[in-house]
């Protein structure tokens, strides 16, 4: 069931995306060339699958949330750009392609990445991809603003590279994730909540705690990769964490330890969503998937 659904919801934001990839004049093509690259040339879309879910979860359509699903696949991409550079993690590899900086330039790569992070707030915004009213458009704008910034996902980032070579407890490593990988996905369904036009507060809350622990599973799931997998099927450099010592939940907990806590976090997710009926099956499917995927 995951499949079709992912196929469906991936062709529909991908449609979407493409919308906001024409260069308004020809001295910026290169610009919207390398923008368009970091975002088409692959990737699972978990972060849009997430927004549709939750907002068809509340009943409503998963047209109504083109515009958070465009806006935080811009933000995990741009991420993605800035974090592959030199003066980060410095890699060659991504989706199984060039990264951007290989593809383009530096400079060139730096500047998609600001283009795709002020695009997504764009996107929020924008009539044909939201019929949402102002006031829900300003809470959406906010939230995205707070988990992508340096109280999320930027300031997780920060945490990461200052790791390096250290060795953190649990707690702190948990810290560090929920901001890096967790802020995002969490607004993720946040978004498709809010797109919905019918997000009740306890509704909310139950998709926050759904949310932060698919989060922590997804990191705990990319840092069993890192061991398990291999290059061409990650389409990154496998082993690339171990490689420059960063703390990982394999390296803590052992790797048996970290798969039982991968499982622990997606039972978590599920009994969360006790309270909603069969239209957050997706929701489910998706919790599932995270910590059953191989890439």
């Amino acid at each position: 069931m995951i499949a079709a659904y992912s196929a469906t919801s991936q062709a529909r934001v991908n449609a979407a995306l493409e919308t906001l990839f024409n260069a308004p004049s020809p001295e910026l093509a290169r610009l919207y060339e390398a923008m368009r690259y970091s975002v088409m040339n692959g990737g699972k879309r978990v972060r849009p699958l997430l927004a549709y879910a939750a907002c068809e979860a509340l009943g409503g359509k998963a047209e109504d949330a083109n515009g958070a699903a465009c806006a935080v696949e811009l933000i995990h991409a741009y991420s993605l750009v800035h974090d592959d550079l030199p003066a980060m993690d410095d890699d060659d590899l991504r989706r199984g392609q060039p990264t951007t900086h290989k593809k383009f330039d530096e400079a060139c790569a730096i500047l998609a990445g600001d283009g795709l992070q002020s695009l997504a707030f764009s996107a929020l915004l924008d009539p044909r991809l939201s019929t949402s009213d102002a006031e829900t458009k300003l809470q959406m704008v906010s939230a995205l603003a707070l988990a992508a910034g340096p109280a999320g996902m930027v300031g997780g980032q920060a945490i990461d590279l200052g790791s390096v070579g250290l060795k953190l407890d649990q707690k702190a490593l948990e810290y560090m994730h929920r901001h890096k990988t967790g802020a995002l996905i969490e607004v993720s369904v946040k978004l498709g909540a809010l797109a919905s036009g019918r997000a009740e507060k306890d509704e909310l809350k139950s998709l926050q705690t759904y949310a932060q622990a698919i989060g922590l599973a997804f990191q705990v799931q990319d840092d069993i990769l890192d061991v398990e997998s291999d290059t061409e099927t990650l389409g990154k450099r496998q082993g690339a964490d171990i490689a420059r010592d960063k703390p990982t939940y394999p390296a803590l907990l052992g790797l048996d330890a970290a798969k039982a806590y991968a499982l622990e976090l997606r039972d978590q997710a599920l009994h969360a969503l006790r309270p909603f009926d069969a239209a957050a099956e997706p929701l489910r499917d998706l919790a599932r998937y995270i910590v059953e995927r191989r890439s």
